[in-house]
């Protein structure tokens, strides 16, 4: 996510930070990189000039000309100034105090609206534990009602549809009304994908938006288009006024183009990120803690909310209790494993931690199979050697190699190495980990 901008951006700052006092000389050859930086990254040309002027601005009136330590203010200026361009503090959707709060969603054909339909579906459910209805609007897209109501199923929310031959006006009122009868707490209403040159289709999407009433418009931008994507939401913007963004594919986006730049140019926040492509692989968009990975500080505040949300506070104090009494054995780290694989791609769980860049983790080579590998072998042991992992030996590990078709190394060295983290994990106090970081690679 963001890597390339990432890597020129910290490389920019890395000059700074190497200097101990700062002249205005150096001051400007910093803004010169940062511009190059986000022109490369596709930001939109006039938020450049308007962030690096303000950068500029801000870093000489902040006197820090020829001090100590200048080079931590410059940074903790541009942060300040990379989360102001993405909207400053984050934004929420607007729930309406006597449901259904409708969200209609809006977008270009193939920016991954229906999936985002879905995903914010879940996210409610989950986070806001909201019951909520889906509804199917998007008649022209071959398959879009089938998609639809796969994805909602998955995501645990109803779907309403009728299928293609109705005029989809009259099946967002008609699922209006029937989520109101049915008592739920969010609709949301999935229309066409569109070009926004299409005057018939915009035209039609007014009337949907006439129809429901709804309290939050939210356009879904491809974060991969970049410039293309703000060019998108400005035609939007004149056609239906929106209240939000939902940025999809924000994990493939190397540059940050678009999410830099459509909060400056349309005035609208982004709400959502999709992040992936799995249906938890949805989130709130926080501008801080986005400039912060940027900038390499890391998101810890978001690594802390995702392993809350996984980590249910009475199996922590089991766990606590097991750690104290040396009684943790193989499943309770094989159940650990899968708590934190829940979390989301270990890639992404290491990028939210400060000091890791995008260019370090392109050369860790951590291999996910690996945690499948680990379970088949956990789960071909019996429960006596689960508890008890010393009891593994000869004939025992090629029965486990055999059960979990690994061999007989991989065994060997998961036992070791559990071992290893068992006599570690003795002294470990209350919240700590242990580093699963060498069972994750290829011991090839």
């Amino acid at each position: 996510m963001f890597d390339s901008l990432a890597e020129k951006l910290q490389q920019a700052l890395s000059e700074v930070r190497n200097r101990g006092t700062l002249t205005e000389q150096d001051i400007d050859v910093a803004m010169r990189e940062i511009r190059l930086a986000l022109l490369e990254a596709d930001v939109n040309f006039k938020v450049v000039r308007q962030f690096t002027a303000q950068l500029k601005e801000r870093c000489l009136g902040a006197e820090i000309v020829g001090r100590l330590n200048a080079s931590q203010q410059v940074v903790k200026i541009v942060a300040e100034e990379l989360t102001a361009l993405m909207g400053g503090a984050s934004a929420s959707l607007s729930f309406s105090p006597r449901p259904p709060t409708v969200i209609l969603m809006a977008g270009l054909q193939g920016s991954g609206k229906t999936t985002a339909t879905a995903k914010l579906a879940r996210h409610l459910r989950e986070e806001h534990s909201s019951t909520v209805a889906l509804a199917a609007c998007d008649v022209y897209r071959p398959a879009a009602v089938e998609q639809l109501v796969k994805v909602g199923a998955q995501a645990g929310a109803a779907v309403y549809e009728q299928g293609t031959d109705r005029d989809p006006v009259d099946i967002a009122r008609w699922a209006l009304e029937r989520a109101r009868e049915e008592g739920k707490d969010v609709l949301i209403v999935d229309t066409s994908g569109r070009l926004h040159v299409d005057e018939q289709l915009m035209a039609e999407l007014v009337r949907i938006r006439d129809a429901v009433k709804p309290h939050d418009v939210l356009l879904v931008l491809d974060a991969m288009t970049g410039q293309d994507a703000v060019n998108v939401a400005e035609s939007f913007a004149e056609a239906v006024q929106f209240d939000g963004v939902v940025l999809s594919k924000l994990d493939g986006d190397a540059r940050g183009g678009a999410a830099l730049s459509v909060k400056a140019v349309t005035h609208k926040p982004i709400l959502f990120a999709s992040t992936g492509e799995r249906l938890e692989q949805f989130e709130r968009f926080h501008p801080d803690r986005m400039a912060q990975r940027i900038l390499g500080m890391g998101d810890v505040m978001s690594l802390i909310e995702k392993a809350e949300s996984q980590f249910d506070q009475d199996d922590a104090l089991e766990l606590e209790r097991k750690l104290r009494r040396n009684e943790f054995g193989l499943d309770d780290f094989l159940s650990q494993l899968r708590l934190i694989r829940k979390m989301g791609p270990l890639t992404s769980l290491l990028g939210m931690i400060p000091g890791v860049s995008g260019a370090q983790l392109q050369n860790t080579e951590v291999d996910e199979r690996e945690l499948d590998r680990i379970a088949a072998i956990i789960l071909s042991m019996t429960p006596e050697e689960r508890r008890r992992p010393e009891l593994i030996k000869g004939s025992r590990r090629l029965r486990i190699a055999r059960g979990s078709g690994t061999n007989v190394q991989h065994v060997n060295r998961l036992v070791k190495q559990f071992e290893q983290m068992r006599k570690v994990m003795r002294g470990v106090g209350r919240g700590k980990m242990p580093d699963i970081g060498a069972l994750l690679r290829d011991p090839r």
